[in-house]
């Protein structure tokens, strides 16, 4: 076997005769191999070591007297090396050398061009390593494996062809020349990787310090095309602490003027960010820049300063309003947030690094990893600050009457707001920390669904488009039933995929019966895969032998354990569920609303995600290179629930947000185009140049919306959200009305919200009063309001006073409501209105509320003949 293995060392003398022992015992390696030594300026006697062995065996030693560095003395060894095959190994004894016959092998064949030795792949393992090290490795890999496709890019145990090493930059410097080398063949290297055990040193000192973990976090960010550095970052803090202080004392003198934290902070931010940009493009990024002004960047640096912005605004609003701190401390931890994304933005968007080219494929990878980042933080920061959506309360009143299931919805919702209030509390984070988990889950199956069907950098598009469109990110924050179903609805697709396309067994018809029984636990939407599933094993010839086997069986009987709460409910409730959702497809009134659908489709997908997906459709129908089994696949997911919700539209108009799973079984062919060069060039360069500006919008706008409902913008009125918003206040007016009332009466009063659930809803999670007010929804005076019907069913008559809460005033008006409300009343007052403040004085909106002195029964509005009406 012709090879030439290179192994560096700095002080090794201890390991240089157990090491060449072990290697020449080695009869599976043969005789015609080298071994060559670069030592890098020993002073313990390695050199004179090695030069004993140079006599007797094929062993040369190359001593170098530059700086000591790992990838340079590897490159050096290359360039002396007699055969086309290198092998690299250290000198320590911690890898395997019986392993090394099976690292060359494939190389040597010819099959592969680069063979690495994992200790991160099943099989492989690490022995007598301290904990850090092993962490320090863990990470280094994990950070590694997100622009190049190998588990364990750190390994300092692997082979490869020589000509491949003409590829690595002269630049190159570090303890990883594996990454190098890995980066520089661009996706285009077949790469095999075969476990091994590494075995932790028993002779000498590692000379791995913590510097060379920095030093490879700076060549990682490089290659992923970021100009960080120590000294871009080194001045880049110089220039944002000297920014600081424009920022402060603008922000604290607007402050002492009550100015509002909103106008406050944002006219600080843009005065230090004008200094900052002016001194980090002629000083911290001076290499990257032209030297002058070029519009491009400019924008890019608005972009980027928009975003920390934003972010900026919510942590500020998350210490002063969440946790009490004073606006003019918590702007320092706010300045600290921004920083960092103004840093990163700058040294991936704004100055990026352009010599050499980085390929197309890792920039996606990097604005992945960079925009799925930045949601996830924006949800965090703002799932505590901005309040509940009345519909997010009304869910939470599911967790006040626990139950097997509810009569608009499976109780999956209802488990996790309980699971999440238990752990951090009765607030607006524990009510959505589901929601986040959820989406979190999400990306992740579909992330693992797009990888199989295709590629990791596709999973990674994938990954990306679904936390960026609207559908996705919503579902991500807001805790309604779609959150759940959203991640149930890909995980079932995941492990059909597994079952259907790949012919797995055992644990993947485990996993596809629990998704699916959570997925229809949270929605019985999700029914609509197990139709589609059935198709596909009809049509597919090769799925078809799953029919005469006991795994989908056993699968479908697991999910319908899993679902069996809700049938219980609905057999103790006359099926009250289950007819009310039939009843909402296809009830009495038939209106053609197909437009519609189309509409909302748009709405969720936005309109270039629309064309994207009817490019994946017709790509999934002519494009001969795809797999069949695989078009089948996706076309039967997506078509399948996508031709249901034509069907519906056709005589009824369905919900905007009911489409939205149906496109998670297409995304990933729609990430797939972006990537490609070939067959779909012309329209992977359009749908390119259509997505970068749409996923910034979208993404700027997500975070406009957050701070706007939360800190506010200044100039900018609440007009948009007078009716279904700020709860929080509202209910503070209610109880000092409720309050009031009480003063003058004696009792307290029945507060009734004059609408299905919201009012009720949002009233019974933001009241505060002790003892708790006594609140009811509208079904008081015999109108339908969803699961008020169940929990508070009957109200006898009282003389107890009435505050009825309205979102408009029409809503109050006694001629206008439904079921003779009027008559039900006693002494019904004229209707009041009151403004609601936010606690700096911004006006937020109107509560319209109107008084009766006692409530009569349902019997007094049946006494009135229509004479009397």
């Amino acid at each position: 076997m012709q090879f030439s293995l290179i192994v560096p060392t700095l002080n090794e003398v201890s390991n240089i005769d157990p090491l060449l022992k072990s290697l020449f015992a080695l009869d599976c390696l043969g005789d015609q191999f080298e071994v060559i030594i670069v030592d890098d300026g020993s002073t313990d006697g390695t050199p004179e070591k090695v030069k004993s062995w140079e006599a007797t065996h094929n062993v040369r030693l190359i001593e170098r007297h530059a700086e000591p560095d790992l990838t340079a003395s590897i490159l050096a060894g290359v360039a002396a090396a007699r055969h086309p095959v290198i092998a690299v190994m250290d000198a320590d004894m911690s890898h395997p050398s019986d392993r090394l016959a099976a690292l060359v092998q494939p190389i040597v064949e010819g099959s592969h061009d680069v063979v690495v030795g994992s200790r991160y792949i099943p099989g492989g393992g690490t022995e007598n390593w301290p904990f850090y090290r092993e962490w320090l490795s863990r990470a280094g890999g994990l950070l590694a494996r997100a622009i190049c496709d190998v588990n364990d890019a750190t390994s300092g145990f692997f082979a490869f062809r020589r000509a491949l090493a003409t590829h690595i930059p002269n630049h190159a410097r570090g303890y990883k020349i594996l990454l190098e080398l890995l980066m520089a063949g661009q996706g285009r290297l077949r790469v095999k990787e075969i476990p091994i055990c590494f075995r932790d040193r028993t002779r000498g000192t590692s000379k791995l310090a913590f510097s060379h973990n920095l030093i490879f976090l700076q060549r990682l960010i490089a290659l992923a095309g970021g100009t960080v550095s120590i000294r871009t970052a080194s001045r880049f803090a110089v220039v944002g602490f000297l920014g600081v202080f424009v920022d402060v004392l603008i922000y604290q003198w607007m402050i002492s003027q009550d100015s509002g934290l909103a106008l406050a902070h944002i006219s600080s931010f843009i005065a230090a960010a004008t200094f900052n940009y002016t001194l980090n493009s002629k000083w911290s990024f001076r290499l990257h820049h032209p030297g002058h002004l070029r519009w491009s960047q400019f924008i890019r640096f608005l972009t980027v300063g928009l975003f920390a912005l934003l972010l900026r605004g919510g942590v500020l609003a998350w210490l002063v309003y969440g946790w009490g701190v004073a606006s003019e401390w918590a702007i320092f931890p706010a300045i600290i947030a921004a920083a960092g994304v103004n840093y990163l933005g700058s040294a991936f968007y704004v100055f990026p690094k352009s010599d050499p080219p980085v390929p197309l494929d890792i920039r996606w990878r990097t604005a992945a990893i960079g925009i799925i980042g930045f949601v996830i933080l924006l949800r965090l920061v703002y799932m505590g600050v901005a309040q509940l959506i009345p519909d997010e309360a009304y869910y939470w009143q599911y967790t006040q009457h626990m139950d097997l299931s509810f009569f608009d919805h499976p109780p999956m919702v209802a488990w996790l707001i309980w699971l999440g209030t238990t752990l951090v509390g009765q607030n607006e984070f524990g009510v959505r920390l589901g929601a986040f988990v959820c989406g979190l889950a999400a990306m992740g199956y579909l992330y693992a669904l797009a990888c199989n069907l295709y590629d990791k950098s596709t999973g990674m598009r994938s990954a990306l488009l679904l936390a960026i469109l609207p559908f996705g990110f919503a579902t991500g924050l807001a805790m309604t039933p779609d959150a759940p179903l959203i991640a149930a609805w890909v995980a079932t697709l995941y492990y059909m995929e597994r079952a259907l396309l790949a012919g797995q067994t055992g644990r993947v018809w485990i996993g596809m019966g629990i998704a699916f029984g959570l997925g229809i636990l949270s929605k019985y939407t999700l029914g609509l895969l197990g139709i589609a599933a059935l198709i596909f094993v009809l049509l597919d010839p090769v799925a078809r032998r799953w029919l005469s086997r006991p795994h989908p069986y056993l699968a479908a009987l697991l999910a319908l354990l899993l679902f069996s709460p809700v049938i219980i409910w609905n057999m103790e409730n006359n099926w009250a569920s289950f007819l009310f959702q039939t009843n909402r497809i296809g009830g009495p009134q038939h209106v053609f609303s197909t437009h519609k659908l189309i509409l909302y489709i748009t709405i969720v997908l936005t309109p270039i995600g629309l064309v994207a997906a009817l490019l994946a459709l017709r790509t999934l129908v002519s494009d001969p290179s795809q797999a069949s089994r695989k078009r089948l696949f996706i076309g039967i997911f997506t078509g399948v629930p996508l031709l249901f919700f034509i069907a519906v539209s056709t005589f009824d108009a369905p919900r905007f947000h009911w489409n939205s799973p149906l496109w998670l079984a297409l995304i990933p062919t729609m990430a797939w185009m972006l990537g490609q060069n070939n067959t779909h060039q012309k329209v992977a360069h359009a749908l390119r140049a259509a997505w970068q500006p749409t996923l910034i919008l979208l993404l700027l706008a997500y975070a406009f919306v957050l701070h706007y409902v939360a800190l506010g913008i200044p100039g900018l009125p609440y007009r948009f959200l007078s009716e279904h918003y700020f709860w929080k206040e509202t209910t503070a007016e209610v109880e000092k009305i409720a309050m009031d009332i009480e003063h003058q009466t004696g009792q307290s009063p029945i507060i009734v919200g004059m609408s299905k659930w919201s009012i009720a809803s949002a009233l019974a999670f933001y009241q505060r009063s002790d003892p708790p007010l006594e609140i009811r929804s509208r079904n008081v005076f015999g109108v339908p309001a969803a699961m008020y019907d169940f929990w508070h069913p009957s109200a006898p008559p009282t003389t107890r006073p009435i505050l009825m809460i309205g979102m408009k005033r029409r809503t109050l008006e006694l001629d206008r409501t439904d079921g003779n409300i009027g008559h039900m009343l006693q002494e019904p007052a004229e209707i009041g209105s009151r403004t609601i403040y936010r606690q700096d004085g911004v006006p937020l909106r109107t509560l319209y509320y109107r008084t009766a002195s006692g409530y009569l029964g349902h019997a007094a509005a049946t006494l009135v003949t229509p004479s009397q009406e």
